[in-house]
């Protein structure tokens, strides 16, 4: 779908900050290790051992999605194989939104909606960094529409 030599855009992965939840679960299994040291309990090396397994879990799920925006389309990748998942040509985008909740507008990342022509395809680039500016960018490669 895509020429082997097309230039990317813009590629990025998920905001640090989109992985907030899983990083408290992490200071709370943290939390509850050292509290078990410090009472003398047994398994405290257990949470510690859970703390870092969680925060090796948002290492390997940030990279699960590459989002990539070529001249030609919006696609997503697996960020390790380097597969594309998804895509929709820029000529077959029907409209770019932008969904921000308070926490996010706080970590400045949201999601950014492209919905294809067809009304059935839609591609979710969630957690990235600056969403109003990815969402310029789309519409920037965007055809004009007939007529204008």
């Amino acid at each position: 779908m895509q020429p082997e030599n097309e230039p990317i855009v813009w590629r990025s992965y998920p905001a640090w900050s989109q992985f907030t939840w899983l990083y408290l679960l992490t200071a709370l299994a943290a939390l509850r290790g050292v509290l078990y040291v410090m009472f003398d309990v047994p398994g405290a090396w257990a949470w510690f051992a859970g703390a870092i397994f969680l925060i090796a879990c948002v290492v390997l799920i940030r990279r699960w999605a590459c989002y990539v925006i070529t001249p030609s389309k919006v696609a997503i990748r697996n960020g390790y194989s380097d597969t594309e998942t998804e895509a929709i040509r820029h000529r077959d985008i029907q409209s770019v939104t932008v969904k921000q909740g308070p926490v996010a507008g706080f970590f400045g990342i949201g999601t950014v909606l492209i919905h294809a022509a067809d009304g059935e395809r839609w591609i979710r680039f969630r957690g990235v960094k600056d969403p109003e500016v990815v969402r310029e960018r789309i519409e920037a490669l965007r055809p004009a529409p007939a007529g204008a």
